[in-house]
């Protein structure tokens, strides 16, 4: 039973979550950040690339780390470390760049423009009673 939180964002800078469940999900099994797929699983037409993204405990994904696993890596700089000085390496629990069952969320960047969805309007007629 697999399901992921899919965070997709389009080239103007919106970004929209999808919630994608069981068989809806199987697509994005086994592929590797920067790997394209097909954007109908969100419901859109075009290419979805996959840039990131974090397990069901947080821990980020990161495109240097091969396979699915979790590993203590020694990082310099980049994803995963804020703030660090100059010389200054610190090891840190890291996903690797492959989309297992493990994982919750991914974030996507879509090649288009996102749909605007015009907001619900109120029936104002109810509210003058």
């Amino acid at each position: 039973m697999t399901n992921f939180k899919l965070t997709i964002s389009d080239i103007k800078g919106k970004s929209v979550s999808k919630e994608l469940k069981d068989s809806d999900a199987n697509p994005l099994l086994g592929l590797q950040l920067g790997n394209e797929t097909d954007a109908s699983i969100a419901g859109l037409t075009g290419k979805l690339k996959l840039t990131g993204g974090s397990d069901k405990s947080g821990v980020p994904m990161r495109n240097d780390v091969h396979g699915a696993a979790r590993k203590r890596v020694l990082l310099s700089k980049g994803v995963g470390l804020q703030n660090a000085e100059v010389g200054q390496r610190k090891r840190k629990l890291m996903r690797g760049n492959t989309v297992s069952e493990e994982i919750y969320q991914v974030n996507c960047k879509f090649d288009g423009e996102l749909p605007v969805e015009s907001p619900v309007e109120e029936n104002t007629e109810d509210k003058k009673e």
